[in-house]
């Protein structure tokens, strides 16, 4: 029988919920994980909204897929037949939409056979009208569902109480203050409403005793909207919580430390369901993992981003041990703030001159000795053999996906919005290609 498939996704999470140790308290996600297989050492393909979801999506690199900049903003699929949903229809799949999606500007675009209207996409809205969808599937066929949650995007919750706003520990990168810990403390206040959201779907599939037959695929588009996270290769920006249960192996309340990308699932699915994959996909199955005939499906992991909010074209290259990122715009120095949601972590840091500080061209990292990636190691010599060999992989890997970075900058499709990155905020006016301020 094949595995109905529940992808449930959430916005700007990274890892930060309990089931990887943080002080935010998310039980039904934890609920998922203790039933589950949870990995540890996850990644999105890109740190911004579409292109880490459309990679998902389609099993390709945003670069190849055409998803190089936001949807909302002009950029969409080269070809939305690519989309899991057309795979999986073909193989005699149902599959509906809830929710957030950032795939197409028009979800009717994508493709599925039914995409539900709410007036929202925060979990009080997306987490009913999936309960009720799932009262109401047509017979036994297998579906696909996406759920898609707003949480936890900015603008995030108040913070529930006086203690969280007073105590919450801010993510490692960024200074202790009271603005600081009370920006961590609304993150938490959406991260309970996401949970809230997860919990009541989790329910209503076992109410309609669909769970023992369904793949619950939990994760998020990339690390949190906080400097130094969204929108940067780090592993702060391309972390994702990504836990796993249903048939195939995903059960028992398990850990992976196995090195994965988002880009896997797509495999995972077809070859969970007995269907043959599409040449276009990047990833590697996980299924090897699960029947313990590998330790590893991937020694390497590769991460892009071109446009967010503004140009700000770099790609990473992964391992266990290395990360290695490398910027292309050779015409701004300092960082692209735009690319950073506004909110108090951001504008303390700007208050202390951030914006003056000039962002280097190459970045190495040792994640052994340095986790937080605050150590820039590429010009040591003792790391210089490492350097080389991970140019040489990040320059094979671009030349073999045909990246257009190759050719020099990247234009921005016609039509598409654009800030100016030497500006502060994604609210600042937005230029369109053709020149004209909006």
């Amino acid at each position: 029988m094949l595995p109905n498939v529940l992808y449930l996704h959430s916005h700007d999470t990274g890892r930060c919920v309990q089931p990887y140790g943080h002080q935010v308290p998310t039980p039904n996600i934890q609920r998922l994980a203790d039933q589950g297989l949870l990995f540890r050492h996850a990644f999105s393909a890109a740190p911004v909204c579409s292109g880490s979801r459309a990679a998902l999506l389609t099993g390709e690199n945003p670069h190849s897929n055409g998803m190089l900049g936001l949807a909302h903003r002009g950029y969409a699929l080269a070809d939305y037949r690519h989309h899991l949903v057309h795979v999986l229809r073909d193989a005699g799949y149902w599959s509906a939409l809830v929710g957030e999606q950032h795939v197409s500007e028009d979800p009717a675009d994508i493709g599925y056979d039914h995409v539900v209207e709410i007036d929202h996409t925060r979990a009080d809205a997306v987490a009913p009208a999936t309960a009720t969808l799932l009262e109401q599937l047509p017979g036994r066929q297998p579906f696909f569902l996406s759920v898609g949650f707003f949480e936890t995007h900015r603008e995030y919750f108040e913070p529930t109480s006086v203690r969280d706003a007073l105590y919450s520990l801010p993510p490692a990168n960024l200074p202790d203050t009271p603005e600081t810990r009370r920006d961590m403390a609304a993150f938490k206040a959406s991260a309970r409403s996401l949970d809230q959201g997860v919990g009541a779907v989790l329910n209503a599939l076992d109410e309609a005793d669909l769970a023992d037959e369904t793949l619950v695929i939990l994760t998020t588009d990339h690390g949190l909207a906080f400097p130094g996270a969204k929108a940067t290769l780090t592993d702060r920006g391309l972390g994702v919580m990504l836990i796993l249960r249903g048939p195939g192996g995903f059960h028992g309340g398990r850990v992976s430390d196995a090195l994965v990308s988002q880009l896997d699932l797509f495999p995972t699915v077809c070859e969970l369901a007995g269907i043959e994959a599409p040449a276009w996909l990047h990833g590697r199955s996980l299924l090897p993992l699960m029947r313990k005939e590998a330790r590893e499906v991937n020694d390497v992991l590769y991460g892009e981003i071109t446009y967010h909010a503004a140009y700000d074209p770099q790609r990473s290259v992964r391992t266990r041990r290395f990360r290695y990122i490398r910027r292309f715009d050779a015409e701004h120095e300092g960082p692209v703030l735009p690319n950073v949601d506004d909110g108090p972590s951001k504008d303390l840091l700007v208050a202390h001159g951030w914006a003056e500080r000039p962002q280097p061209r190459e970045q190495l990292f040792d994640l052994v000795f340095d986790p937080q990636e605050g150590a820039n190691v590429v010009d040591d010599p003792a790391y210089a053999e490492v350097a080389t060999d991970l140019r040489a992989r990040l320059d094979a890997w671009m030349r073999e996906t045909e990246d257009p970075l190759l050719d020099g900058p990247v234009p921005p499709l016609p039509g598409a919005a654009r800030n100016r990155p030497d500006k502060r905020s994604p609210d600042d006016p937005i230029y369109v290609v053709e020149g004209s301020a909006t």
